[in-house]
């Protein structure tokens, strides 16, 4: 008899599908209606991480796929937490920048717009990586349960979702808060970084902070079984994370000058 897929567990994707869209649109409207953020920064938020996410530093790794180191590199994951975290801090943190000194250029007289971009790079990976996961899930859940998909497909599908707990689905919404965060805290640091010359230091940082999350969580989820200490972990870093954003906020931020 194949396996389905419980009513329970479609509804707990749904919810996390739900919410990867709620959370961008969430801080969208914070941002637009109650601190006075333009539109430009979110979109140009989610073009970046389309492009220098999705786009470059994938081609990055395939290219890197094709060294003879790739598979020493794959061998360790120590290495390989390593190597990706920097990959993605490189990519994503060089893209918030040169957004900041080009595309957004004339819109830095107001910070809030670095939290504005904050949430369309953050909230366009919620929805890319979360809404859209699970969608897919919740499509190929259903059919499963109908029985219209072939028999190879289905026990591929049926192992893959029904031997998962309901409320595990519902772990990536916590994920994603705590990576939004993260986000949020690098686009004000990357953005501090671009408006002030003496504070350029705090690109580079970003960069490393941004690799450290990454790299943590990656060599963290080969040794530790329990998903909630590893998001644990992860929330602690984003914390220092947002701390340090706080921190450098308060230093370099001047009251905006907001149009009536």
């Amino acid at each position: 008899m194949e396996t389905t897929v419980s009513t329970l567990a479609i509804v707990c994707m749904g919810i996390a599908a739900i919410a990867a869209m709620i959370i961008p649109l969430g801080l969208y409207l914070y941002f637009r209606k109650k601190m006075h953020a333009d539109r430009l920064p979110f979109w140009t938020g989610c073009a970046v991480f389309l492009v220098f996410a999705m786009g470059l530093e994938q081609a990055a790794y395939l290219l890197v796929a094709k060294l003879d180191c790739w598979l020493f590199i794959q061998s360790d994951i120590w290495l390989y937490g390593m190597v990706g975290g920097l990959f993605a801090g490189v990519f994503e943190e060089t893209g918030r920048y040169v957004a900041f000194q080009t595309v957004l250029r004339k819109k830095r007289g107001k910070d809030v717009n670095a939290l504005m971009y904050g949430a369309g790079h953050g909230g366009i990976e919620a929805f890319l990586l979360v809404g859209v996961t699970m969608v897919g899930n919740m499509i190929y859940a259903i059919m499963l349960n109908a029985g219209a998909l072939d028999s190879t497909t289905g026990a591929s599908i049926s192992a893959a979702l029904s031997g998962v707990a309901p409320g595990m689905f519902l772990v990536s919404i916590v994920e994603r808060v705590g990576a939004v965060a993260l986000h949020l805290s690098l686009s004000v640091l990357v953005w501090f970084a671009a408006k002030n010359k003496r504070a350029f230091w705090l690109f580079p940082a970003a960069i490393l902070l941004h690799a450290l999350v990454d790299a943590v969580a990656v060599i963290l989820a080969s040794y530790v079984e329990n998903v909630w200490l590893i998001e644990g972990a992860i929330y602690l870093l984003s914390a220092g994370c947002v701390l340090l954003a706080v921190a450098v906020w308060k230093r370099q931020h001047r009251t905006d000058v907001i149009p009536a």
